[in-house]
């Protein structure tokens, strides 16, 4: 597999050199949120506090109440006993709100500034990255920093203050079954530091491995019908089980790295539990004591209680840093998304903008979609305003290329492409895309309603503008039919719509917008007769005093554009009107005798259709 191919199909491994620059462009996004992240921050701390004084009240209760058989004041030590779980409640409650706000808030940033950048890449971007993965940066990933605003900062350091708070109390009561606890901390932090590294490890393969499934979900729910067709079924099926296993034996690794690390804890918690009872118990049986107050069973009870409070934080910063690891794992791709060089940008000073007149020049234009492997060669040709212009040719000669080049969705290699005797690179960027309307052979209808699909967004085009355009190009009849009329609801992509109603929508959409160029592309390929003289009516009307550029195989369709441009591989061969081109007896001829054979033409010469391919193949 190439190095290219590689790149399109697996998902970058993240090093540890990107880490620190990485973590700090993540939590940037906290900074319009700090007044909030910092009150979380204390009600944390108060929390934790809280915590850590449990063990401390059970030294007093066992010391002060239950040993001495004392009752004196003991409702007024159960009440505070109780306060501490009050306070304890509330603080809890209120950090945890404040947490998931600002990480639903980031999440929401975050999302919309996904979607932004997604709006402004340039259409070579999607030839690039699988829609699939795309989504995975807008979904999973974007969850994963959830996670790590809501319960990965600001409860890691929660977790350092209980930690040096329980060292601090168990110092405090006694030094050496302090010494005598810690013992099993060194044990603990060689654990957890495996156990870091490999989840992370983990990690990294179940995202990969999640995005080659969401890419492969996408295409093959959107190919359903040609898989069906093909019966490639149990093809797909055998894929996505190879796919998804892979993603299960990356959840399984990484839950068995969780099933060795939590039980060892527990081995490591308990056996640190054993010692303080061993020491403790032998001191207090012994009367054995250094200087300072004896050793009591209450202390002993407290620092049972200190250990496993201990180990809960220690192990809990373990989940904290995989938390944080996945989390600059899923933002780095997030932000090489999000750095990714936009190629068609807005001139700084835009020369032209506004409505165009229509006058479209190309002047020795050049383009390659990879390398020099030239779609376009020295293509060079004018149309005037109002003029309709056909493009003809084989598949893969240039004809959408150059519709394609006209908008900016790519730009040229060499030469220049101009609009009203400007540079199209010159023109404001909105404004050039607002003098075009498309229609193409496979119409892309948005979940909505029939009028939202016509006004596409654009709520500064009323209803009654709406309808005229429907009505214009024959497309209100079939939408007065409809349950609800232009409020009738159209299912993703258009199902339930039939091929040419479609195009209808289509068309009443491209004349909504009132555009001053014309683009159709193969728009009547894939119609019946019957619909297809509704449509060209439609073509008709919405091609009138409108510079237009027709690409079309079926040449029955562009017989009455002004000119006819025949393009093959890459190169401008031929340009005339139909009957010009029949009289030269050339490329276009020759295509025309292909198609309808050789009665229907003027002037023809008897080839058969092999005859002719086999000129066209020597012609190329």
């Amino acid at each position: 597999m190439s190095n290219e191919a590689k790149k399109f199909h697996e998902e970058a491994a993240i090093v540890k050199s990107y880490d620190y620059t990485t973590s700090k462009r993540l939590f940037s996004y906290l900074k319009p949120y700090w007044k909030m992240m910092i009150f979380a921050l204390v009600l944390t701390l108060a929390t934790n506090i809280l915590i850590s004084l449990q063990p401390y009240f059970t030294k007093v209760a066992v010391d002060d109440f239950i040993v001495p058989k004392n009752t004196e004041g003991i409702w007024l030590f159960a009440l505070a006993f109780f306060g501490l779980f009050l306070f304890r409640f509330v603080f809890s409650y209120l950090q945890e709100i404040l947490l998931n706000v600002v990480g639903q808030k980031v999440m929401f940033d975050l999302r919309t500034q996904i979607f932004t950048k997604l709006q402004e890449l340039q259409v070579s971007y999607y030839d690039r990255h699988p829609v699939g993965r795309i989504i995975t940066r807008l979904t999973s990933d974007v969850d994963s920093l959830n996670e790590l605003f809501t319960s990965g900062v600001i409860e890691g350091l929660g977790d350092m203050v209980v930690i040096f708070a329980i060292l601090g109390a168990m110092f405090w009561l006694d030094w050496q079954l302090a010494i005598v606890s810690l013992l099993t901390v060194p044990l603990l932090i060689v654990a957890t530091n495996w156990f870091r590294k490999r989840a992370r490890i983990g990690f990294d393969k179940v995202r990969t491995r999640m995005a080659k499934i969401n890419a492969f979900l996408q295409e093959h729910i959107s190919g359903a019908q040609t898989v069906q067709l093909f019966n490639a079924e149990q093809k797909s099926r055998d894929r996505f089980h190879e796919i998804n296993d892979d993603y299960r034996k990356a959840n399984i690794e990484t839950i068995y790295y969780y099933s060795v690390f939590y039980p060892m804890v527990e081995l490591i918690g308990t056996t640190g539990i054993a010692v303080i009872i061993w020491f403790g118990g032998y001191k207090i049986l012994t009367g054995a004591s250094a200087a300072g107050p004896a050793l009591t069973i209450g202390t002993v009870i407290a620092f049972i209680q200190y250990s496993q409070q201990l180990f809960q934080p220690i192990r809990n910063l373990s989940d904290k840093f995989n938390v944080l690891q996945a989390a600059i794992v899923a933002s780095h791709r997030v932000f090489l998304l999000l750095d990714e060089e936009i190629e068609i940008v807005q001139p700084q000073v835009p020369k032209q903008s506004g409505r165009a007149r229509g006058r479209i020049e190309f002047r020795n234009v050049w383009f390659a979609y990879k390398n020099d492997d030239w779609v376009l060669k020295d293509v060079s040709f004018s149309i005037e305003p109002g003029e309709s212009i056909a493009l003809v040719g084989h598949t893969g000669s240039g004809k959408t290329t150059v519709t394609n080049l006209l908008m900016r969705f790519y730009d040229v290699r060499k030469g220049t492409i101009l609009l009203d005797g400007v540079d199209i690179r010159e023109w404001d960027l909105t404004s050039l895309r607002k003098n075009f309307a498309v229609v193409l052979q496979d119409v892309f209808l948005f979940s909505g309603t029939i009028g939202d699909n016509i006004r596409l967004g654009n709520e500064d085009i009323p209803d009654e503008k709406v309808e005229w355009a429907a009505r214009e190009v024959s497309a209100d009849p079939f939408i007065t039919k409809l349950p609800k009329g232009y409020s009738s609801l159209v299912r993703e992509r258009g199902a339930g719509l039939s091929v040419g109603q479609k195009q209808l929508v289509s068309f009443a959409r491209a004349l909504a917008f009132e555009p001053s160029i014309l683009i159709l592309d193969e728009a009547t390929s894939s119609i019946d007769t019957e619909t297809e003289q509704l449509i060209q009516r439609a073509v008709n009307r919405i091609m009138q005093e409108r510079t237009s550029l027709v690409v079309a195989h079926r040449l029955s369709t562009i017989q009455r554009c002004d000119r006819i441009l025949v393009f093959h591989h890459g190169e401008l061969r031929e340009m005339g009107s139909h009957n010009e081109l029949i009289g030269e007896r050339g490329l276009y001829w020759r295509l025309f005798q292909l198609q309808y054979g050789k009665e229907t033409v003027p002037g023809g010469d008897g080839q058969g259709s092999g005859g002719l391919r086999a000129s066209l193949a020597r012609d190329s």
